[in-house]
């Protein structure tokens, strides 16, 4: 029997993480972070994003010049928002950056802050204060993927035969990295990018805080593709979480890479998404694409991330 107590302590890291993940999936100045301009990344492929009718409730990151791609075809990654919100922008800079570089990358939600955001409904008045229940649903994970494939085969897209069916990945920070998590059992997947996220290690009833939370550590199984953890060191209130399913996860290729001092916040809103889109960008041109450059960011004992100070990083199974 659980203790109340205990459960206490459970049910409040889980309320914890939901809460403080949705704040710090910008910088406490969101007004300055929103007056910000989109950048275009740093890839051969400048990057805009937009909403598309066809595919409600998400958010489009792609090259802007379809047509520079050449014979290059596209990966898809799809992404869950910090704190599961709804806000597909909130992590606009690193999703541009990783867009530029030839990825078709698909938020879920809406644009709420930055250039073109929407205006957010009022909340209904005598809505219960305390904690709110998630505004996405893992689900769009794989609505997205689901589309980005069907355009690639439908005539008069803008994307017919402009995606690889091999590159596909799931990604997410905090609350979307679970929600990554939560459909790894998608064959489709070729990659994960799990960022200052982690299962809960003292999982109690997330449910009754939030569904989306609710995985037990039993979920890493359904891991079958290269997996990388980027976590902002000790001071993320996801890192423990986050290094214990490094440890228990073997099966399958897997690093972790903290991107030291940044704590939960990472380096979303540094320009261009700063070091942590750099690193993801690698993973993906690795795993995917099979770029030998990329794999030596993380293979070897001199690897890119192995000898950078700002790093601390491991590695298994990577050969």
């Amino acid at each position: 029997m659980l203790h109340a107590p205990r459960l206490r302590r459970r049910l409040s890291a889980v309320a914890l993480l939901c809460l403080t993940a949705a704040s710090l999936a910008q910088p406490p100045d969101r007004e300055a972070l929103n007056r910000q301009p989109d950048n275009a990344g740093t890839g051969r492929y400048p990057a805009m994003k937009e909403e598309v009718a066809s595919l409600p409730a998400h958010v489009v990151y792609r090259p802007a010049d379809l047509a520079s791609l050449g014979s290059e075809r596209l990966g898809v990654v799809a992404w869950g928002n910090g704190g599961c919100s709804d806000d597909g922008a909130s992590s606009r800079f690193h999703l541009l950056e990783l867009a530029s570089h030839g990825y078709l990358v698909i938020a879920s939600g809406r644009i709420f802050s930055g250039p073109g955001a929407a205006a957010r409904e009022p909340a209904a008045a005598g809505a219960a204060a305390g904690p709110t229940a998630p505004r996405t649903r893992a689900a769009q994970l794989t609505e997205a993927i689901d589309w980005a494939l069907q355009e690639n085969q439908r005539s008069g897209s803008p994307l017919f035969g402009r995606i690889d069916p091999a590159q596909v990945a799931v990604a997410g920070f905090s609350c979307g990295g679970i929600q990554a998590l939560a459909v790894a059992d998608d064959p489709r997947i070729h990659a994960m990018l799990l960022q200052n996220t982690g299962i809960f290690n003292d999982a109690g009833p997330a449910g009754a805080v939030s569904s989306e939370m609710n995985l037990s550590k039993a979920a890493l199984q359904n891991v079958h593709a290269p997996t990388l953890y980027i976590l902002g060191g000790d001071t993320d209130i996801a890192y423990a979480n986050g290094m214990d399913d490094f440890q228990r996860i073997d099966h399958v290729p897997v690093a972790v890479a903290n991107l030291l001092g940044v704590g939960h916040g990472g380096s979303y809103a540094e320009p261009n998404g700063g070091a942590a889109a750099q690193a993801a960008v690698r993973w993906l041109d690795w795993t995917l694409r099979g770029d030998a450059a990329a794999g030596a960011w993380f293979l070897g004992d001199n690897c890119t991330l192995c000898t950078d100070a700002k790093w601390s990083f491991a590695g298994k199974r990577l050969k």
